[in-house]
C-alpha cells in the first residue's frame, strides 16, 4: 500500500506518523524536547535537537514501514510556528539556539514600535499584531546579540528559517532554503496582500532580505532527502505550519467552518475565503495554504497557554504525576470554589494581546483544594478559547454554531463539556484526533500528484458535546473570569 510520512515537530516534541492515501494512521514515534528557559521570559530550543529528534522517529516510523510492506511516497512536514533559528549558510552550523514562539525578549522593541505609531502598518500589511510573538523581532534580536551576527547576515552568510526551513535544509543538506507561504505569513515580513516578503517590512525589523528563504506553496516539490539512511531519496511535498495544517486535517475549507487544536497553546482558526482581510476584534489574519498559487486565508486567535498549564500543573508545582491525572482529578469536585487561575506566564495572546501579563490565581480560599486547581486549569483554556469564538463571531457577524476541535487535550471530555458550556456551541470531537499530522500527510499527497486537492475532504465525527449549563451560570462564569483577566494584565510593565 502506498503511505506518505508526516513530520509533527512542535513545541514539546518531534513526532513522525505514518498515514496510508485514505487518511488512517498507521505507525507513530515520538521524542521530547528540552525546554530552555535561560532567564525570566525566554524559551530556547537546541535546533540540533530539533533535527535529531526528528530524524530520529522519522527513520524509526520508516524502518517499520517498510517492515510492514509499504511504499513510502512522500513526506509532508508541519511545524511549531514563528520559532526562529538563523544557522550558517555554508556549516548548516546554529549561530544560537532558536528563539521559540513563546519568548517575550523581544516586548520592550515591541512597545518602542507601538510607540512609534507602527501598530495600524503592520497590521495592514501582515494581518498581524506588533507582538514579540512572531519572528521578526526575534531575528533582529540575534543579529544584534551574537558576536557578528548582524555583518554576516549582511554579506549574505547566515540563514533564517522557521523549523520546516531548518528541517528542509538538512534533509536536503543544505541544498533547498525554502519555506511555504503559511510559514511565511507568520513572521512579520511576509505582505499578506502581494504574496511575497515585504522589503519595508525587512527594513523596519532590521532583517536582511538575503537572509530569508524562498517561498513556494505549500504543497509542491520542495526537493528530495539526500542524507544517507531508510529516508533517502523520499521526496518532501509540503511544507505547513501545524495549526494550518490542523486546519486542512479537519477539513474546514470553506467560509465559515472553524478548528481549535488543544496542544502547548490553544489555536482556531476559521477560513474566511480567498480574500485577506483584517480582523475588527484583533484576531490574526493568515494564510491557510496556497495551492497551485491561490492562496486562502484564515482569522486566527492565538492562545499561548494551554495544555502547557497541564504540564505546569504536573512538572511546576506536583499536583499531579501525570497529564491523565487531571481529568479524575478536576471531577472530584463539583465547581471551583471560586478559584480563577489565569496562565498568562508568557503574556496574553488574542483577542488581548499583552505581552506584559502574567499568571494569576485568584479567589483562594482556607477550604481550596488540589482538585479546585486542577478544575480551574481546565476552565482556564475553555475561557481562553470561548473569548477567541466570540472575537470570531464578531468578525463574522454570527456566532459559531460548531467547533471542530483537535490536539492532545481533547481525549479530556470535561475539557470539551467545558468548551461547550462555556462557548455556547457544540464541540465536534473527530475519529482521527492527529489532525495536525494528517493534515501534513494529505498534503503531501497532493504536493507528490497522489490525490486531488479538491477530493481530500474525508473527515468523520467521534462525538459532538453540546452545552448543558445553563445560559445564566455560563455569563456569570465568564463575568469573573473577565475580572481575573483584567488583574493579571500589566503586570510587568512596571509604570
Amino acid at each position: 500500500m502506498s503511505h506518505v510520512l508526516a513530520f509533527d515537530q512542535g513545541t514539546t516534541s518531534s513526532r513522525a506518523l505514518l498515514f496510508d492515501l485514505q487518511g488512517e494512521p498507521s505507525r507513530l514515534a515520538q521524542k521530547e524536547l528540552t525546554q530552555h528557559y535561560p532567564q525570566p521570559g525566554f524559551v530556547e530550543h537546541d535546533p540540533d535537537e530539533i533535527w535529531r529528534s526528528q530524524l530520529t522517529v522519522a527513520e524509526q516510523v520508516m524502518r517499520a514501514a517498510v517492515g510492514d510492506g509499504h511504499t513510502v511516497q512522500a513526506i509532508g512536514i508541519t511545524n511549531q510556528r514563528e520559532t526562529a533559528v538563523v544557522w550558517d549558510k555554508a556549516t548548516g552550523e546554529p549561530i544560537h539556539r532558536a528563539i521559540v514562539w513563546q519568548d517575550r525578549r523581544t516586548a520592550s522593541v515591541c512597545d518602542r514600535m507601538k510607540a512609534d505609531g507602527l501598530s495600524n502598518f503592520v497590521r495592514e500589511k501582515t494581518g498581524l499584531e506588533l507582538d514579540p510573538y512572531f519572528s521578526a523581532a526575534k531575528i533582529a534580536w540575534l543579529l544584534d546579540h551574537v558576536d557578528g551576527a548582524r555583518e554576516r547576515a549582511e554579506r549574505g552568510e547566515l540563514c533564517f528559517g522557521t523549523i520546516d526551513s531548518w528541517l528542509l535544509y538538512k534533509l536536503t543538506a543544505g541544498a533547498v532554503h525554502a519555506t511555504d507561504a503559511t510559514n511565511a505569513s507568520r513572521t512579520s515580513l511576509y505582505d499578506l496582500h502581494k504574496g511575497r516578503w515585504s522589503d519595508g517590512l525587512c527594513d523596519l525589523f532590521s532583517v536582511p532580505r538575503a537572509m530569508l528563504p524562498e517561498v513556494r506553496d505549500t504543497a509542491t516539490q520542495f526537493g528530495e532527502v539526500a542524507i544517507d539512511g531508510p529516508l533517502k531519496g523520499l521526496p518532501i511535498t509540503a511544507l505547513v505550519g501545524d495549526q494550518q495544517s490542523a486546519t486542512f486535517g479537519q477539513s474546514c475549507r470553506s467560509p465559515g467552518l472553524a478548528k481549535n487544536t488543544y496542544g502547548t497553546g490553544c489555536f482556531l482558526l476559521a477560513h474566511i475565503g480567498d480574500e485577506p482581510r483584517v480582523s475588527q476584534h484583533r484576531l490574526l489574519t493568515t494564510v491557510a495554504w496556497q495551492l497551485e498559487g491561490r492562496r486562502e486565508f484564515a482569522f486566527e486567535g492565538s492562545v499561548f497557554i494551554g495544555g502547557a498549564v497541564v504540564q505546569w500543573l504536573r512538572d511546576g508545582l506536583g499536583v499531579i504525576q501525570s497529564s491523565e491525572e487531571i481529568e479524575p482529578l478536576a471531577r472530584s469536585v463539583e465547581d471551583t470554589g471560586g478559584v480563577v487561575l489565569v496562565p498568562a506566564f508568557a503574556g496574553l495572546g488574542a483577542p488581548h494581546w499583552d505581552p506584559h501579563a502574567r499568571g494569576s490565581i485568584s479567589g483562594i480560599t482556607g477550604g481550596t483544594t488540589k482538585a479546585h486547581l486542577a478544575r480551574a486549569a481546565l476552565e482556564a483554556i475553555a475561557f481562553q478559547v470561548a473569548d477567541l469564538a466570540d472575537a470570531a463571531a464578531a468578525d463574522a457577524g454570527s456566532r459559531l454554531a460548531s467547533l471542530r476541535v483537535d490536539g492532545g487535550a481533547v481525549v479530556n471530555d470535561l475539557l470539551l463539556q467545558m468548551q461547550a458550556d462555556f462557548g455556547r456551541f457544540e464541540v465536534d470531537r473527530p475519529a482521527v484526533t492527529e489532525t495536525t499530522a494528517l493534515g501534513a500527510a494529505f498534503l503531501a499527497a497532493v504536493g507528490a500528484g497522489l490525490r486531488p486537492a479538491s477530493e481530500v475532504t474525508e473527515r468523520r465525527s467521534e462525538r459532538v458535546f453540546r452545552p448543558e449549563l445553563s445560559d445564566d451560570e455560563a455569563v456569570a462564569r465568564r463575568a469573573l473570569w473577565s475580572r481575573a483577566i483584567e488583574r493579571a494584565r500589566d503586570w510587568t510593565r512596571g509604570d
